[in-house]
């Protein structure tokens, strides 16, 4: 709001009160003096009087009188005399008000005379008194006062002078009073308009102050001004930085500015900101000063930058500090001093590297996944060290680095010495931040050879002949034998396994050659086999072997002899010679002559080898020579032999091709010819016989539009034709023989479709349209219509004809040529009898019958424009909020036109940039217009209708819109003063003080503009009354709090309501309600005579006030006691000698009682004791412990309060007394005033066992002193017993676990020091069935089988001082469980692989079957066979619904349920699982074939040397189990959590299985009868054999 305008309109309204009409009976009234001159005063009366002022009468008649001056001329001015000759009486009346005001220098009175005009001119002289009336404001002589003032200007001195005059004449009326706003503790306005300044200005608090001078009379009329004080600056302070501390970021090996400075840029600038002197940068100093050249500062901009670069990795230190100093141009001695402190950021610019150069290792063939190969160390000298990842190259070695470095196996199927004995790769160290370098090394991988490979023979089957020139020695075959493995695990020994019953054949070890042990009796016509199985066996120290068949023959004499009479074969014509016809079979035995077979025969045309191939020797010709040939073939040994016949059967071959007539042929064919309709016959002829002359034909090309006979060779129409899409088409005949290969020919038909009038001509447009003017003139061409006819010639010829008028008329109205298809108008048209004519015309094109196709044309007659539109109103009043949204409707303006169409392609013209009005009318505010009705309240438009955009006629209307108020305006806060004063005092509801009015203004209309003003929050102190006033109702203290912040809130009426917030600053005046206070109750001093003289200083009393100004001034004084030794400084407080005390000779003590005295009115005092010690020889001053250092001890866990221990300190003085704190471990000590040292909580040895205390001693002198004391505190230990985990462990077994199958880990732990590693866990009770592992705590099965249901353990952990604490294991025992509930399948998976999914594996299988499955082992069994063929086994039990199924019935689902379970297994292992059930163990591997053989070949006489030879492998077998037992057993020690993995050949399942059921009978078990699930791992062992299985 601008006060000042409002003030400046005050005199003008005041003065308007003050102007006024007086009106009556007249001042006097006198009788006209002619006689002689005459004087009388008249009045008084106030000023502003018009009217009768005097009434003369008496006047003779025929006399004559005038107004004339009396004295002073002027004055005449205010009067005027009414007066006509003859008339007896005459008037003075006023001309303009009486003014006192104009007649102030004749004491405000009017001088007037009435003058008798006759031959004697008399007076009758009048004076008038005018009282003075307050009616004049007082006026500034200016308006403005503008004065400058130098910062460094003197106090109190004046800065400008306003003045205001007082119109009125008297003083009463004219004194002039000066206040202005807002207050300033600056300034003080004098009564004479004087600024004096009161207190030194500060140019960078305040550059300018604006006050509103106000010059007010006694009447409160008054004048405004307004004085502006601009502060000058003076050159007195030094500059200064925007911060003390700067932080520079710059990374390493760079140059220039720095990338980054906080808080801001470094700036630095005068203190003095209204001169601004020029500043010079510069570099004071460089911490590590080795850096100082690395520096730059520019001297004029401030900026710092790196010069020479950093070397992040080359510093000592990560931070340097760069001192900087900005000095005045004009003044060296001014200057600002800042640090910067520069963090030299690290840069990638250090490559990785590796602790080796490269890395060489050794790994044993067929090493698992995740075998760990070595480690290589990266290091980089950059900042985090090597940060990034590592990565073999190339991806396809099979080993993987982790991120820690860790190089592993990662595919263990190439891990095959005898494939790859050696891998070389890289890795790869690539960094993760910018510039992402890497660097690789080079890794070699040896492999190690493991006995992996079995012998393998060179062939499954050797042959071997012994002849009758046999002799004993002879070698009759070499078996050879490969073992990729090296060294001992590939050296092969050979030997003959069976098949040498009678001895006949020996077998080098070493070479394989076997020979003739001794001859073999040969028999005639009798051909004896010997079949030797031969094993190949390495030096592995588990060796492997394989075996292979030898089939010697012992052939005897024999008759050569074909095996049939008669043989028969056939052969195409044309073959080359050596074509194999046949191959006879017969038999020779004799070793000695080999036979011979010929033909005795047509041998010119066939031949036969040795080995029975029956052959032609030349080509044969089926047309020029026999189709049969029976030939004669004979075999011989030379001295016997045998014949037989040979019939062979020549077949024929096509070599000649089908042949058309003619090769091209053209036809021609109606478009509307029927389907089926003969074409054309297109023949052809093949010279063949038989099949190969029989001739098909086919059609190629035509679109499905022909077809041809495939015998006939007639082609026909196949399809509907139509010329006008395609009026011929080219074909393909082909004609094709019967023989092998096929022979074709192909000649080309040319088809012409020939033209009907098929066609109805048609129009360009279903229907035309066209508008004509009501005035067009007859002949005008309206439109053109056109049709098309796709037929040929006279077919496709179109003429065109009205054939229909809608409405009808006697003559036609349109005409349409019959070739141009134009139309054209006959007669006039009328729109108001016809307003639309519709013509069906036709086309007719020249075809015999003629086809006619009919159109539509629609002509519409269209009016012309002769009628005003019309508005439903002249005038439109509507009224709309102005909070109206930009965009909306504010009415519809209805208007109509009798023509056609209405008023539908009006629009409106109007002259308005705040409403739009569209073309239906709608008048709308304008998007970007609000509006204000405090700015405008109402519009009017003059709004013009125009029915089209040419020629339009038009109309207008009126729109009057007033706009309605809307609460858009919040309330506003006049002026108020900051802060607003109150004194200090004990204000309540009953007794509020008043601190000021606050009247808010809002400039909206009813509600909207009613104000309501309150506080936002509700204050115990401060409230307002309902006219605005704020008052305090509450106590106010200014020494608890000298300033209030007020949060206001002025609200309207309105909806919604509005609201301003704004915050008072309420100040509280002091008024002396303080006491001063002593900074001690006491003080004390002492003093050596010897050191004794005038003036010295013994002590200085210290009070303070807390009220202000002389409310806080203190005096001191002695209210109590004297002496003529000191003197008190009253002031100062200083308490000093007065003599050198040469009269004292012994000690002596004054004690005096000192006063403190403000200078309030009424003051306030308060008083302390003064203690003055003369002493006559020295004296300890101080406080001190008896000791310095303490040392105690207490037990853990000691109740809180228990005293520790207790220290002791003296102060050297009866009359000062010692008070203990203490200043470490408060939370957990405390210390007494008699000095004793209490715990507060319990301790524990175990958190910490040491604790040194800081206990402070301070005495009560004035100053104090103090000492300090150091207590070490022990926590001595306390033994405590071991803690359990848990009271109760729960856990199950299978009644016939085995022994050291693992039950539960049980832990305990003991909060003592040290002894946690200690503990030795034992049984609380011996026990047969379970132990426990004294170590580790694990609870293992000893034998379970004789117990079921719920068993509890107790279990004891027990420390070396011998407490303990116990728990038990509630172990449930489930029975029911045999070897024959164990289920067994194998998966194409790797054991280890399988071992980590055990969980998963469970879940699987279980949601396959519908079954709740434990897995009890998983083992690799490969069997000797290649390494490629993965396969795992994998032993489980099944439970439903808390039963064991048994394992028929889960062979049996896993079979019927086989896609189930390998869908299930898929999810777990991923796509190419293969798993199959194992059914029943099988004997040896079944790639050995002996054994199969052995049983067919061997006799019975054999028998028993076999049933020897396996007793005796049982029996050893049987030794070596007993022998390793412990071995195989489950390794508790190593293998804690676990699962155990073995293969068993399937003797030893056999075998296991007599023994588990004879233990079982005797009370037993054997541990590797059955494996149980552990927790985590798996023990392998893997013996030779397979089981026996079932694939799914």
């Amino acid at each position: 709001m601008d006060t000042v305008g409002l003030f400046r309109t005050g005199p003008l309204l005041i003065f308007s009160i003050f102007v006024c009409v007086i009106t009556g009976s007249p001042l006097a009234t006198s009788a006209i003096n002619c006689a002689e001159d005459s004087n009388k005063h008249v009045g008084p009366v106030d000023e502003g009087y018009t009217g009768e002022v005097e009434v003369f009468t008496g006047i003779a008649p025929g006399s004559n009188v005038k107004l004339v001056p009396y004295i002073f001329n002027s004055h005449l001015k205010f009067l005027e005399l009414r007066f006509t000759l003859g008339e007896s009486s005459a008037t003075v009346h006023t001309k303009k008000p009486l003014d006192a005001d104009l007649l102030a220098d004749v004491d405000s009175t009017l001088y007037y005379s009435v003058m008798c005009d006759g031959p004697v001119k008399y007076n009758n002289s009048r004076t008038v008194k005018i009282t003075d009336i307050n009616d004049h404001s007082p006026v500034f002589e200016q308006k403005t006062y503008t004065t400058d003032v130098s910062e460094i200007e003197d106090v109190d001195s004046e800065v400008v002078q306003v003045t205001a005059k007082d119109g009125d004449s008297t003083t009463a009326n004219n004194l002039v009073t000066y206040t202005y706003a807002p207050t300033s503790e600056d300034f003080s306005l004098l009564e004479s308009g004087a600024f004096i300044l009161k207190r030194r200005l500060n140019y960078n608090l305040v550059q300018k102050y604006n006050f509103l001078v106000t010059a007010r009379d006694n009447r409160g009329l008054n004048d405004t001004a307004t004085v502006t004080i601009n502060v000058v600056d003076f050159d007195n302070l030094n500059p200064f930085f925007s911060y003390n501390v700067y932080q520079a970021f710059i990374q390493e090996n760079q140059v220039g500015h720095f990338q980054t400075i906080e808080p801001a840029a470094i700036k630095a600038e005068d203190g003095d900101k209204g001169i601004m002197i020029p500043l010079t940068y510069s570099i004071s100093a460089v911490s590590p000063d080795k850096y100082r050249s690395n520096f730059n500062i520019d001297s004029s901009s401030g900026v710092v930058s790196v010069t020479t670069a950093l070397d992040r990795e080359e510093m000592d230190v990560r931070v340097i500090d760069v001192s900087i100093k900005a000095t005045q141009t004009d003044d060296i001695l001014k200057t600002a001093a800042a640090l910067v402190t520069v963090s030299v950021e690290d840069v990638n610019d250090n490559l990785p590297e590796f602790d080796k150069p490269n890395y060489s290792v050794t790994l044993l063939e067929n090493s698992p996944v995740d075998a760990v190969l070595f480690k290589p160390v990266v290091t980089d000298l950059d900042e985090g060290g090597f940060v990034g990842t590592l990565r073999i190259v190339p991806d396809s070695a099979p080993f993987s680095v982790g991120a820690d470095g860790t190089v592993r196996v990662k595919n263990s199927t190439v891990l095959d010495r005898e494939t790859t004995e050696r891998f070389t790769f890289q890795i790869e160290a690539r960094e993760a931040n910018p510039p992402h370098t890497n660097v690789t090394v080079q890794v070699s991988v040896t492999l190690l050879d493991e006995n992996d490979n079995s012998p393998v023979f060179t062939s499954n089957t050797y042959e071997g002949k012994v002849y009758a020139n046999q002799t004993e020695g002879m070698s009759l075959v070499q078996v050879k034998a490969e073992d990729l493995d090296a060294d001992k695990n590939g050296q092969i020994k050979y030997s003959i396994e069976f098949g040498n019953d009678d001895g006949y054949f020996t077998i080098d070890e070493n070479s394989g050659i076997i020979a003739l042990a001794k001859t073999i009796p040969l028999e005639e016509n009798v051909l004896l086999e010997f079949p030797l199985f031969i094993t190949a066996r390495d030096g592995g120290k588990i060796s492997r072997s394989s075996s292979a068949r030898v089939n010697v023959r012992a052939p005897g004499d024999s008759k050569p002899q074909f095996l049939q009479r008669l043989y028969r074969g056939t052969v195409e014509e044309e073959q080359e010679p050596g074509v194999v016809i046949l191959t006879v079979n017969f038999l020779a035995l004799s070793a000695e002559h080999p036979p011979t077979l010929t033909v005795v025969t047509e041998s010119e045309k066939f031949t036969i080898s040795n080995s029975g191939e029956f052959s032609t020797k030349v080509k044969l010709d089926y047309d020029e020579a026999p189709h049969n040939y029976t030939v004669t073939i004979s075999i011989s040994d030379g001295s016997r032999s045998d014949s037989a016949v040979v019939e062979v059967q020549v077949t024929d071959v096509n070599d000649n091709g089908p042949v058309f007539t003619s090769s091209s042929v053209t036809k021609s064919v109606p478009e509307d010819a029927e389907l089926g309709s003969n074409v054309t016959v297109v023949p052809a002829t093949d010279k063949d016989s038989s099949f190969n002359k029989e001739i098909r034909y086919s059609l190629r090309g035509g679109e499905g539009r022909f077809s041809v006979d495939a015998v006939s060779g007639m082609v026909s129409v196949a399809a509907s034709l139509d010329r006008e899409t395609k009026a011929e088409y080219e074909l393909l005949v082909v004609a094709e023989d019967q023989g092998r290969p096929v022979r074709s020919a192909s000649a080309s038909l040319l088809i012409q479709v020939t033209d009907i009038n098929d066609h109805i001509p048609k129009f360009s447009e279903s229907e035309y349209q066209a508008e004509v003017l009501e005035t067009e003139s007859a002949g005008s061409i309206l439109l053109s219509v056109s049709a098309s006819d796709p037929d040929e010639g006279a077919n496709g010829r179109v003429t065109y004809s009205v054939f229909q008028q809608s409405p009808s008329s006697d003559t036609p109205v349109f005409e349409l040529d019959s070739s141009s298809g134009t139309l054209r108008l006959l007669q006039p048209l009328d729109y108001s009898q016809v307003k639309e004519y519709r013509l069906v015309v036709q086309a007719s094109d020249g075809g015999t019958p003629s086809l006619v196709g009919n159109g539509s044309v629609v002509l519409k007659v269209k009016d012309v424009n002769n009628n005003p539109p019309e508005f439903s109103k002249e005038r439109y009043d509507v009224t709309v909020s102005e909070n109206l949204a930009g965009g909306s409707s504010i009415l519809s303006l209805e208007v109509t036109d009798r023509d056609e169409g209405g008023f539908s392609d009006g629009y409106f013209v109007y002259n308005n940039d705040t409403f739009d009005i569209n073309n239906q009318g709608v008048v709308s505010l304008r998007k970007d217009v609000t509006l204000d009705r405090e700015t405008k309240d109402s519009y009017i438009l003059q709004v013009v209708a125009v029915d089209q955009l040419v020629d339009g006629l038009s109309s207008t209307a009126q729109l009057n819109i007033s706009v309605l108020d809307y609460n858009d305006n919040a309330p506003q806060f006049p002026i108020i003063p900051d802060p607003l004063q109150v004194p200090e005092g004990d204000y309540s509801e009953k007794n509020p003080g008043e601190i000021r009015m606050i009247v808010p203004t809002d400039a909206d209309l009813g509600p909207n503009g009613e104000v309501t003003l309150f506080l936002t929050s509700p204050h115990p102190l401060f409230r307002f009354r309902e006219d605005g006033m704020l008052l305090a109702v509450g106590p106010l203290d200014r020494e608890s709090k000298e300033t209030y912040e007020l949060v206001v809130k002025a609200s309207d009426n309105g909806s919604p309501q509005r609201e301003n917030i704004t915050t008072i600053r309420v100040s509280l005046v002091d008024v002396n309600d303080n006491r001063p206070e002593f900074s001690s109750s006491s003080f004390a001093s002492s003093v050596l005579l010897k050191d004794a003289e005038e003036g010295k200083l013994l002590l200085t009393l210290s009070a303070s006030d807390r009220d202000q100004g002389n409310n806080s001034l203190v005096r001191y004084s002695f209210s109590e006691g004297s002496s003529p030794y000191l003197a008190l400084n009253s002031e100062t407080g200083a308490l000093t000698l007065t003599s050198d005390l040469a009269a004292v000779t012994e000690d002596t003590t004054l004690v005096l009682k000192a006063m403190a005295t403000d200078q309030g009115r009424p003051p306030l005092n308060s008083t302390a004791d003064v203690v003055v010690n003369l002493r006559v020889a020295s004296l300890s001053e101080g406080v001190a412990f008896l000791s310095s250092s303490y040392n105690f001890s207490l037990l853990e866990n000691q109740p809180a309060g228990g005293e520790v221990g207790r220290v002791s300190a003296a102060s050297g003085s009866p009359i000062y007394d010692v008070i203990y704190s203490l200043k470490t471990h408060t939370d957990l000590f405390s210390v007494d005033a008699s000095g004793a040292i209490l715990s507060r909580t319990q301790l524990d040895r175990e958190e910490r066992d040491w604790y040194i205390l800081d206990v402070e001693a301070v005495d009560t002198r004035s100053p104090p002193t103090s000492a300090i004391a150091m207590v070490r505190v022990e926590v001595e230990d306390v033994n405590e017993a071991p803690q359990f985990s848990s009271e109760v462990y729960k856990a199950s077994v299978f009644s016939i676990a085995p022994y050291k199958t693992p039950v539960v880990y049980v832990k305990a732990t003991d909060p003592d020091l040290g002894e946690g590693a200690q503990l030795v866990y034992s049984l609380t009770e011996d026990s047969q069935f379970f132990a426990v592992d004294p170590s580790s705590g694990l609870l293992f099965v000893v034998s379970a089988q004789s117990l079921s249901g719920l068993n509890t353990v107790g279990l004891k952990a027990s420390d070396p001082r011998g407490l303990s604490a116990t728990t038990r294991v509630e172990v449930e025992v489930r029975g029911g469980a045999s070897s024959g509930d164990i289920v067994v399948i194998s998966i194409n998976q790797p054991a280890n692989t399988v071992e980590k999914k055990v969980p998963e594996l469970e879940k699987s299988l279980g949601a396959a079957l519908g079954f709740t499955v434990n897995i009890l082992e998983v083992w690799s069994s490969n069997g000797g066979t290649s390494r490629a063929s993965v396969r795992t086994l994998i032993s489980f039990i099944s439970e439903d619904g808390g039963k064991l199924v048994p394992s028929e019935e889960v062979t049996q689902k896993l079979q019927s349920e086989a896609a189930a379970v390998r869908a299930e297994l898929v999810k777990v292992f991923g796509e190419g699982l293969h798993f199959e059930v194992e059914i029943e163990p099988e004997g040896p591997a079944s790639s050995q074939p002996a054994i199969i053989a052995l049983g067919v070949l061997l006799a019975l006489s054999m028998l028993g040397l076999i049933v020897a030879v396996a007793l005796i492998f049982r029996s050893k077998r049987s030794q070596k189990h007993e022998q390793d037992s412990d071995k195989e057993s489950f390794d508790m020690e190593r293998n804690a959590e676990g699962y155990m993995n073995k293969t068993l050949s399937g003797a030893e399942v056999s075998e296991q299985t007599r023994e588990q059921e004879k233990a079982a009978e005797d009370g037993g078990t054997d541990g590797d009868s059955v494996r149980f699930k552990a927790n985590a791992q798996w023990k392998n062992e893997e013996r030779d054999g397979e089981e026996s299985r079932t694939t799914l």
